[in-house]
């Protein structure tokens, strides 16, 4: 290639790592005889050179929930402009295989890591031995040892129920609390609803409150269930997650209901599923894209030791999506 470009071997590899001092002459016989060679660097050896490896890690709790799988699609593509690859992996929230990606993926194969953890405390991370750069994502830590990027999930859900009170909907349900260490979430989005409620000059009404086990349509389906059969059922529902939200969808219209006519319905996180349903649904929806993009380059700020010393926690924007599901006012 440094013969076919008339350049010296040094002069070829200043153009193929970007080096700034090289004249736009050379520069373009060097792309040139690249482009007629069809050469491709090899990036791993480039990158054991520098001590890198070139590949991230994405750990999610779990991939089946399409909000965690959008996300995943949404980092890589952000990492893919950094030239960096994703390993993803699944934790299913299990205490000692977070712990196990905490301190490492297959002998410090991944450069960096991004993590959402359900089941480890900010304690836990902070006394991980392993010192691969890693960001937070999620509900569970705050004010922890590495960077994290958070969804306001009080604010958010505040919202969502205040949109409901606005309806005219006076008997306004929650599907999703969690009493387990891993319900942060559910913690969050139950005390937004409840200040919504308080706003609104609404009693909360606590059977209204409905506990699940999971994010998962049957538990929606299931809570659902549960409060229709109550003697005074409610006239809107705010699920934690869309996922809650088509579930509980599916019993209403099994059980005769109509949506939004008689009971409204707003979910959470913006799912494709959720824009294609009948009716479809309003939702909070998350910048999804703006949360990889920002977890993406405080890993890579980590990994090349750019980054200021002090951990940042950052809120991402959020809006509330209206749709069918909660598009009427009650009748009169």
């Amino acid at each position: 290639m440094a013969r076919l470009a008339g350049v010296s071997v040094k002069t070829v590899s200043n153009v193929v790592n970007g080096y700034i001092h090289v004249t736009p002459r050379t520069r373009a016989r060097v792309e040139q005889a690249i482009k007629e060679l069809n050469y491709r660097p090899n990036l791993s050896a480039r990158n054991l050179r520098r001590g890198r490896s070139g590949i991230i890690a994405l750990a999610v709790p779990e991939l089946d929930i399409p909000y965690f799988a959008e996300l995943a699609r949404l980092v890589v593509a952000a990492a893919e402009e950094r030239g960096l690859t994703v390993l993803i992996d699944q934790t299913g929230g299990n205490r000692h295989r977070e712990q196990q990606v905490a301190e490492g993926i297959r002998d410090h194969l991944i450069d960096g890591l991004i993590f959402s953890p359900l089941a480890l405390t900010a304690d836990d991370l902070s006394a991980r031995t392993d010192d691969t750069p890693m960001v937070l994502l999620g509900e569970r830590i705050h004010n922890g040892p590495a960077d994290h990027v958070v969804v306001h999930n009080v604010a958010a859900a505040r919202e969502a129920t205040h949109h409901l009170a606005g309806l005219g909907r006076r008997r306004i349900a929650a599907i999703g609390a969690q009493d387990d260490a891993a319900g942060e979430t559910g913690r969050l989005r139950l005390a937004g609803y409840r200040q919504a409620l308080a706003e609104a000059g609404l009693p909360v009404d606590e059977r209204l409150i409905a506990p699940v086990d999971a994010y998962h349509r049957a538990d929606g389906a299931r809570a659902m269930a549960r409060l229709l059969e109550s003697a005074d059922p409610p006239d809107a529902v705010f699920c934690f997650n869309d996922l809650l939200a088509l579930g509980a969808l599916r019993t209403l219209l099994e059980r005769g209901y109509e949506v939004p006519a008689q009971v409204a319905l707003a979910g959470f996180d913006d799912i494709e599923d959720g824009r294609y349903g009948t009716p479809t649904l309003t939702t909070v929806s998350p910048d999804k894209r703006q949360i990889s993009r920002l977890a993406v380059d405080l890993l890579v700020e980590r990994m090349s030791g750019a980054a200021q010393e002090a951990t940042r926690e950052i809120y991402v924007d959020h809006r509330l999506v209206v749709r069918e599901s909660t598009a009427g006012r009650l009748p009169s």
